[in-house]
Formats: C-alpha cells, structure tokens, sequence
C-alpha cells in the first residue's frame, strides 16, 4: 500500500491549524492508481454478498460508488441535512466540540440488505457509527464498513466495536 500512499497527499493546516489533511485528489487523477485502490477495497471484503453500498457525504462518493458498480448492487448516499429531495431518516451524532447529523433517503435500504459502508477515511469514528445507525434503523444489516484511510491514532475503531472495520492505508 506504500505505492497508493504516495499519492494521496498531505496538507498541513487545513481545513484549520494543526490538522494535516490528506488529500485523495492525487490518487484520482491517476488513472492506474484509482484502479488500485479500487482492487484494494474490493479485496478487504472477498465472499461478501453485497446488495447496497452507502457512501459517505463526500469523498466516500467517489469510490463508494466504483464499489456498487464492481460489485453489481445498489448505492445509496448519505449526505449532510438539507441535500436530499425525499423523505429522510437523520441521525444526531457527537462532534469534539458539538453536534452534526446526517441524513438518508427512507427508500434507501430495505429490511434484510446486506450494506457495505464506505468512507475515504475512518478518524474518530462518530460519523461511521452515525452511519451504522442509519442502516440498521431501516432494518439494513453492516456487513463492513471500510475506508481507502484510516488515521489510527485518533482510535476511530473504538466507535465502531461490533462492526467488521477494515482500510486500505493506516496512519
């Protein structure tokens, strides 16, 4: 994975200071590159059955929905309040200093679909747990939640005990 990690790079003090924001834009451009990352979220999940993949509001879009095309199912987004046009299901979720919320069509997942969520990175873990609450009150089943980044250090994973949690790249 050394050679994806070459791609994605790092900006120091953005979006605020002393946050080092790693920027998958590089990784995007590169055709050959987005092909490997690609292959390398499919193959953290061999023998799974799929029916929907739920991509995170909004970098988990971008392979989020590469992912249900490969894997021949459903995408489903999910998006911060106000961004979808039908009737939604929201979840409240803590912040380190407040709250956000996240929003998801109610036609979105059926009682028993077996969802993979996907994220381009797994840092504190409060918006992927927001997520496994979305699916599982409409009756979906996480079959994994998996992320192209996983920033180790701020102990995402612990948020998310219970659920099969994998990434590509690890900080």
């Amino acid at each position: 994975m050394q050679e994806l990690q070459e791609f994605i790079r790092e900006v120091k003090d953005f979006p605020k200071p002393g946050v080092v924001f790693k920027d998958i834009t590089p990784l995007l451009v590169n055709h050959s590159m987005r092909e490997q990352a690609l292959q390398s979220l499919i193959s953290l999940m061999p023998d799974r059955q799929i029916d929907v993949v739920v991509g995170v509001e909004s970098r988990g879009f971008f392979f989020g929905t590469l992912l249900a095309a490969a894997l021949k199912c459903s995408f489903v987004p999910v998006r911060k309040p106000g961004k979808l046009p039908f009737q939604t299901l929201t979840q409240v979720y803590d912040l380190e200093y407040g709250q956000d919320s996240l929003q998801i069509h109610t036609d979105g997942i059926k009682k028993g679909d077996k969802v993979l969520i996907h994220d381009d990175v797994l840092a504190t873990g409060g918006t992927a747990k927001a997520v496994c609450n979305l699916v599982e009150a409409l009756g979906g089943e996480v079959v994994q939640c998996n992320f192209l980044m996983e920033l180790a250090f701020l102990n995402g994973r612990d948020k998310l005990k219970g659920f099969n949690t994998k990434a590509v790249v690890t900080y």
